[in-house]
């Protein structure tokens, strides 16, 4: 057991995310980031920062948890087992096929075709595992118990937050200058990893669908509390209650949780085609919602960059 996988009970700090970076850095990308003039959306204020994360392998960020789970602890070589609503099952799918590894991934019904039908292009097996992530989580629990496979979690796992949190690494290389970034909040596992990496140097703000409250509402109790799951990004960011390694992290660096209706994120996806061209899923498309619906209004000359951190949907028709 390496010094990381022993560390389960507190959460990363920035020296973990840096030793993530060290590893599975020859295994994802570098995506790109765009600026362009806030006024090209309507808006005002300072040009926009948008990271083009939706450009990592399987889609999603998510990749960069799955690879620093198998290189960072042991036990991949007997298989690896995660629950997901799609994404983080095709991420750690991409990273067994990539590590020689075998990956069993329960997916719960709600789950997209688009997302089943990618984690089936990279080989792995897939068990529909209830009717929502909870369920499919408990039954990957007991499959790993059962055959001693490697269980990654999506988000409540030191080697998972910490791989998320390169994305704010490689982002302020890029961008030093950034004053806020828009982050979407599922069950917390980027939102936490960037935070433990930016630790303070600047505002961090979470954005989370209407329907799916969960740090928002952890915040308002000081504590994760379980919350009603529903709308359109609950595939993406459905979890009931966000995670325990990363709520330390929120309560101490997160500015705050804003809410976007579905409305709002629906607007943002067809936005986004119109002006950039890029297609974004809805939790893709939930951090820069905040911006375009006004429910996140910057200062004059507050420099603001929004992360598009995912863009496994079907065929989208934006009329």
């Amino acid at each position: 057991m390496n010094e990381l996988e022993s560390a389960q009970t507190f959460s990363p700090d920035r020296d973990a995310v840096l030793a993530a970076e060290a590893v599975i850095r020859p295994h994802i990308r570098r995506t790109p980031i765009l600026r362009t003039p806030a006024a090209d959306f309507g808006l005002e204020g300072a040009p926009l920062t948008f990271k083009l994360e939706f450009l990592q392998h399987s889609g999603t960020f998510k990749a960069r948890g799955a690879f620093a789970n198998m290189l960072m602890r042991e036990g991949a070589g007997r298989g690896v087992v995660a629950a997901s609503g799609g994404n983080h099952g095709a991420a750690v799918a991409y990273a067994a096929m990539k590590l020689g590894h075998k990956a069993r991934i329960y997916v719960p019904a709600i789950s997209s075709p688009a997302k089943i039908a990618r984690i089936k292009s990279y080989g792995a097996e897939i068990v529909v595992g209830g009717d929502h992530y909870a369920d499919a989580l408990a039954a990957s629990t007991q499959w790993a118990e059962k055959e001693g496979s490697l269980q990654i979690h999506a988000y409540d796992q030191f080697e998972t937050l910490a791989g998320q949190g390169t994305v704010a690494l490689e982002w302020r290389e890029q961008a030093p200058n950034l004053d806020t970034v828009l982050v979407a909040v599922g069950g917390g596992g980027l939102i936490g990893g960037m935070a433990a990496h930016i630790a303070g140097d600047l505002r961090i703000v979470g954005v989370e669908p209407e329907a799916a409250p969960t740090l928002n509402h952890a915040l308002a109790a000081g504590e994760p509390v379980d919350v009603p799951v529903g709308g359109i990004a609950a595939d993406s960011l459905g979890a009931r209650r966000v995670g325990r390694l990363m709520f330390p992290l929120a309560k101490k660096y997160v500015d705050r949780s804003v809410l976007v209706s579905d409305e709002a994120i629906l607007n943002a996806q067809k936005v986004l085609w119109e002006v950039l061209r890029v297609v974004a899923e809805p939790g893709g498309a939930a951090a820069f919602a905040a911006l375009l619906s006004g429910v996140y209004v910057p200062a004059h000359d507050e420099k603001v960059g929004v992360l598009l951190c995912g863009a496994n949907t079907g065929a989208v028709n934006f009329g």
